[in-house]
């Protein structure tokens, strides 16, 4: 078993646990994992609409003069196409780390096919190259931090870049 593959299953128990204590309590039901749902073709093509309007707001955000933003809305480009991905084999995520073990494990499986490195621009991990940071990193430094842009236009173009193969490559895999 792999770290993504145990961390997934630890999720679904999670949500599964979640789920059974808001009945009980008789709150609506909210969990914080995976939940085992029926594939919502709708739903997959809300989450790939809601991406793409995020990556409008990642270039408009840079051209108006608030690059800071456009960390976080690029940031969530990445994360919807991985939530109609998630949907598309049947699961329902209340939680970004449960996101990223499950997309991690279904490429493991050989579900999906999809660069490891658009895996670990989400991860909460230490990268082992001390000048790259990944989009997690720059979204909570954009975001919690007085930085008001991001001095290297690079920065921005590579993270524009990045944001539309995700969105292609996440065509490729719920639209088939």
């Amino acid at each position: 078993m792999t770290r993504a593959s145990d961390h997934v299953k630890w999720c679904i128990k999670k949500a599964n646990k979640e789920i059974v204590e808001c009945k009980k309590l008789g709150k609506r039901d909210k969990h914080r994992g995976l939940l085992k749902v029926i594939t919502d073709p709708e739903k997959i093509k809300k989450h790939l609409e809601k991406a793409e309007h995020d990556f409008k707001a990642t270039k408009k955000f840079s051209e108006m003069g608030f690059s800071d933003w456009s960390i976080n809305a690029g940031f969530y480009t990445i994360y919807q196409c991985f939530l109609a991905i998630a949907l598309k084999f049947g699961y329902e995520s209340g939680n970004q780390e449960c996101t990223v073990s499950l997309i991690e494990w279904l490429n493991e499986e050989g579900k999906i096919n999809i660069d490891k490195k658009y895996i670990q621009l989400l991860k909460h991990e230490e990268l082992k190259d001390i000048d790259k940071t990944n989009i997690i990193d720059m979204r909570e430094d954009y975001t919690y931090g007085v930085n008001t842009s991001v001095d290297n236009k690079k920065t921005i173009d590579e993270l524009i870049q990045t944001c539309k193969e995700i969105i292609d490559i996440t065509k490729e895999i719920v639209l088939r």
